[in-house]
């Protein structure tokens, strides 16, 4: 689950409708575009490392890619750096997941999270919102040798935009533990997003996730 131009995007997200937040005055940079991908960062009060977005189309319905996003189960065989997933809580609007992420360039790294899941209906089909927070206290203890991730925030919003189009919005705020400049943790970030873009993408022509 895995952290320049100068043109600054002020704007109000109003995710009341969607996820119950309250109204948040934010304030994005363009850090990267590519193709239909445009990853997004802006700095995060009392640290170094920054919180990104990243924008981008995914040809897959929506119910498709919701699919490939909840199969926790699968994301070893699919999701970058992602050594084992478990899921000890399933219910119809949450998940509590464990992970452990094996990057290449440090060691493991492991966390739980609650996923709390909603929907609604949209023009196209049905809007998806995932957005995770940290459980680390209803999943396993500590182990030696990896590290445990205590701040690990994000969301996937998917929405129809065609019958089989999404336009996927990825955000996330996380702190590793990694001890590089804040300039390299945030470069390291955003190849990590874009790879995980291309693996759902790739993942969401699989026909398993195809709807019936």
């Amino acid at each position: 689950m895995k952290s320049a131009v100068i043109t600054s995007i002020p704007a109000i997200l109003l995710y009341s409708i969607l996820g119950g937040h309250v109204a948040i005055a934010e304030e994005w940079k363009i850090d990267k575009k590519t193709g239909s991908l445009t990853i997004y960062s802006q700095p995060h009060a009392g640290s170094k490392l920054k919180e990104f977005k990243a924008v981008g189309e995914i040809d897959a319905s929506s119910r498709t890619v919701h699919k490939v996003i909840d199969d926790v189960e699968g994301y070893p065989n699919f999701m970058p750096y992602t050594a084992e997933a478990k899921v000890l809580k399933r219910s119809a609007d949450s998940i509590i997941t464990y992970q452990r992420l094996a990057p290449k360039i440090v060691g493991d790294r492991d966390y739980t999270l609650r996923i709390e899941k909603k929907s609604w209906p949209a023009e196209f089909g049905a809007a998806y919102l995932n957005e995770w927070r940290p459980a680390n206290d209803q999943g396993p203890p500590e182990k030696p040798g990896v590290f445990r991730v205590k701040v690990v925030n994000g969301s996937w919003l998917l929405e129809p935009i065609a019958a089989n189009k999404t336009r996927a919005t990825y955000r996330v705020f996380s702190d590793s533990g990694i001890t590089v400049p804040g300039f390299l943790a945030n470069a390291i970030s955003e190849t990590g997003i874009t790879k995980l873009f291309a693996a759902v993408r790739k993942r969401a022509s699989d026909p398993k996730y195809r709807e019936n």
